[in-house]
């Protein structure tokens, strides 16, 4: 008895889900029609803006029927490709729900007027699209030249930088050898005698060891006596190598004075490298250039020891 029981409520309890997935099946199967505007496209499926649901999906099958209706009461009906489906369109779909609650269409119709209207909001929106392509690369194009700029503009003061270090390298310099000298109105000059140098030469022209020689000589008869030895460099060429051409003329005089004149190293001044500062002449002219490339020799006497 109680086994006979068991038999009927299981049967039922079968019948009754069996009916609740029949009305399933009736439901989806049940055909709608919607209308809304075609938001997007991507192959099989189009996303419909409807007034119930802002991203219904539709999905395309090769039976779906595509259609333009025509006439004062749109009774006629053009079959269309489905390329006609472009965003923008307002169309009516007709289908059926499948199990991920999306609509199947078996016939999808719009009408002519709406069609052009969706081709020229196309043809706007890919000319807007290319134009934005357009300065998109424009803008890229201006990025890079940008960045170029700034390099170039980095790299320009790094320079800057190292030649004002070396301007003041050189100044400092100048500086140092005019305090080594002290101030030239404490001393007489007794002798004096200017040596000059070809364009970017160092080595002592041979006919003024005799000039230096004899004022060598001359120092020697003067009680308490300095020699005081500068060179200097015309302003043509970049100042650091000018610098280096004044001290290094200026030390070739020296070692003159010392080897072949035989004046005592404790009666020298260190020698002075006065690179482009106090031009004599005039560096627009070659003339003017000469007279620059100089190295100046002083016997100096203290004018203290001079009164004594």
């Amino acid at each position: 008895m109680k086994q006979s029981k068991k038999i009927a409520i299981g049967s039922v309890v079968l019948v009754a889900v069996s009916a609740l997935s029949l009305l399933v099946t009736l439901a989806f199967a049940q055909t709608v029609k919607v209308q809304g505007l075609i938001k997007g496209r991507n192959g099989d499926q189009m996303i419909l803006q409807t007034s119930d649901s802002p991203k219904l999906v539709v999905v395309l099958t090769d039976s779906t029927q595509v259609g333009q209706v025509q006439g004062v009461f749109k009774a006629r009906r053009k079959q269309m490709s489905m390329a006609a489906l472009i965003p923008g369109l307002a169309v009516q779909v007709e289908g059926m729900y499948n199990a991920d609650n999306q609509l199947v269409a078996t016939k999808v119709a719009f009408k002519g007027d709406d069609l052009e209207q969706a081709q020229s909001i196309q043809a706007g929106l890919h000319e807007t699209q290319q134009q934005t392509q357009k300065n998109q690369q424009e803008l890229q194009q201006q990025n890079a030249a940008l960045k170029a700029q700034n390099e170039a503009l980095q790299q320009q003061q790094t320079q800057l930088t190292e030649q004002q270090k070396k301007l003041a390298e050189n100044k400092a310099a100048i500086d140092a050898a005019v305090a080594r000298f002290g101030q030239l109105d404490d001393y007489y000059i007794m002798d004096e005698v200017t040596v000059y140098f070809g364009n970017g030469k160092i080595n002592v022209d041979p006919k003024y060891i005799p000039q230096l020689t004899a004022l060598a000589q001359k120092a020697q008869t003067v009680n308490g006596y300095m020699v005081q030895v500068k060179g200097y460099a015309s302003s043509v060429g970049s100042v650091a190598l000018n610098q280096k051409l004044s001290e290094d003329r200026a030390n070739n005089v020296t070692n003159i004075l010392l080897q072949q004149g035989h004046i005592p190293l404790t009666r020298m001044l260190a020698p002075g490298a006065m690179g482009e500062s106090r031009q004599v002449g005039n560096d627009k002219t070659a003339e003017g250039q000469a007279e620059n490339r100089r190295v100046v020799v002083r016997v100096l006497q203290n004018k203290g020891i001079a009164g004594v």
